[in-house]
């Protein structure tokens, strides 16, 4: 057990991450004498090399839902399979009646998105990348559905061990230009 734990990264107590906060919506209880107040917010953490994570924090006050939400996004660290400054290849994520597609760019591009789609994708390191979102505009379920596509993606190897391809063969046609020129 200890093995376990010294090889574990602890990602809570680590400062390189961008922290960005997603939304901030006050929501309410309704009880027997009316409604209770307390606010949602939603933090998305990332360490702009494919660790990225999301937590949801609720509270009566914004500051202590921050916290919260800052406190859990970090316990829950996933790495994303990325390739340079983009993805490895298209994808799309659902969740609900969101649905957000994400496509591999050439260098230079920017990231052509908006929203909690683009935070995501920033503080996860990607640089050049085209999407699209469709379907339901509530910013949790794009969020968590632009998670989903990013859960998606494969590492360019491991893809082409299973398709019986070069490694070379599965990338993006601006890198296989490069080579041929």
């Amino acid at each position: 057990m200890a093995e376990y734990n010294k090889n574990q990264q602890n990602f809570e107590d680590q400062d390189q991450f961008e922290e960005r906060v997603i939304e901030i919506a006050r929501v309410a209880k309704v009880v027997k004498g009316g409604r209770r107040f307390r606010f949602r917010v939603t933090v998305v953490v990332g360490d702009k090399q494919g660790n990225i994570s999301m937590g949801v924090g609720k509270a009566n006050a914004v500051p202590d839902a921050m916290r919260k939400a800052s406190s859990r996004a970090r316990k829950a660290m996933k790495t994303v399979s990325l390739s340079g400054t983009t993805i490895t290849h298209a994808v799309v994520g659902k969740v609900g009646g969101a649905k957000v597609m994400l496509k591999p760019a050439s260098p230079g591009t920017g990231v052509i998105a908006a929203g909690g789609v683009r935070a995501v994708l920033e503080v996860a390191g990607v640089r050049d990348i085209l999407t699209k979102s469709q379907g339901s505009a509530n910013v949790l379920n794009v969020v968590l559905a632009t998670f989903d596509a990013l859960e998606q993606l494969k590492q360019p190897h491991v893809e082409a061990a299973r398709r019986g391809k070069n490694v070379n063969e599965l990338k993006p046609f601006w890198e296989r230009r490069k080579q041929h020129a």
